[in-house]
């Protein structure tokens, strides 16, 4: 198992060298010169020596292998650089709106874990009941149901039936856990369940199809308990294509809540990706895309251990 945890591992590095170049070749294959699109955008005609100090602040005047090997060279120690909307450093704009797009995402998988996995059992364990017809209608209704719309429900129940609303200011959870919790359980919620709706469906499906196979059927037939059959050869082996959706899920909330993050007033990654594109933050749509990607390089190889310790043919290929 660990030399096949190994070789995953060292193989995120090529990805994330890949993933470098062609955020950096992309950003600077954009029509027209980035200094003087911003500055012309601000402030209209804009003499050429204020252009070249811009360009000379932001290291854009040096050769781009150059500009390419500082950029990775800092990304590897977590200084992405400075933003040119702002001029603070982007790591500073990044921190904290990372943390509360984190948790939210963390939040939400929970949410949608502890929803899909029992929910999903039990259709499949139900199959053509009522029971598996209201599981159904439930995931069904999760996925036509959107995330933002759901947490403006939220919202409007608390204020019509309890006369409170959740705290609208950010406060982190090292500071205050409890208004913390008060405040991002409901965007948990309202994206948790949209993100159960397809994890429950695939549940049901992949427990219908190891029900059906031979292993089980001679497992019932040895005579061992259900509930064993179903937590050591059913769920773990249909877990599989389980753990996939709910990963990438996970990997795409970080910067994926633009609207919800708006109806709750969170002021986190995916906000700050759209003022960075309203901007033209080049500097920081950069970094952000950098965070994200590698963040998705990240889930991914936690995906394939997770892969490695439930099937132990996995490890072995």
């Amino acid at each position: 198992m660990w030399k096949y945890l190994l070789k995953r591992f060292f193989l995120m590095f090529p990805t994330l060298l890949g993933v470098a170049v062609l955020i950096f070749v992309l950003i600077r294959i954009i029509p027209g010169d980035v200094v003087e699109l911003r500055m012309a955008g601000d402030r209209g005609a804009v003499s050429d020596e204020i252009l070249k100090k811009e360009r000379a602040r932001f290291g854009l005047d040096r050769p781009v292998w150059e500009q390419f090997v500082k950029w990775v060279w800092g990304v590897m120690r977590f200084d992405f650089g400075t933003s040119m909307w702002t001029g603070s450093p982007i790591w500073d704009e990044i921190r904290l709106r990372f943390a509360l797009s984190f948790q939210v995402a963390v939040m939400a998988t929970l949410v949608a874990t502890a929803l899909a996995i029992p929910l999903g059992v039990l259709a499949a364990l139900k199959q053509d009941t009522w029971v598996d017809y209201a599981v159904r209608v439930f995931s069904i209704a999760g996925l036509a149901t959107p995330s933002f719309w759901l947490g403006i429900v939220f919202i409007l129940c608390l204020l019509i039936f309890f006369r409170w609303l959740p705290p609208m200011v950010y406060t982190p959870f090292w500071i205050d856990p409890w208004q913390n919790i008060q405040q991002l359980i409901w965007p948990a919620l309202a994206v948790g369940y949209r993100q159960s709706a397809v994890a429950m469906r695939m549940t049901r499906s992949a427990m219908l199809e190891v029900l059906r196979e031979d292993y089980i059927r001679t497992a019932r037939a040895k005579g061992l308990m259900q509930n064993l059959i179903l937590s050591r050869h059913a769920l773990k082996n249909a877990l599989l294509p389980v753990i996939t959706i709910v990963c990438v899920e996970f990997a795409f909330l970080i910067g994926g809540l633009v609207v919800t993050e708006q109806v709750f007033n969170l002021n986190g990654l995916g906000l700050l990706f759209v003022q960075a594109v309203a901007h033209r933050d080049y500097t920081l749509i950069q970094a952000l895309v950098m965070l994200v990607a590698g963040f998705f390089i990240v889930v991914n190889f936690v995906m394939d251990a997770a892969y490695a310790w439930l099937d132990p043919r996995i490890r072995y290929r």
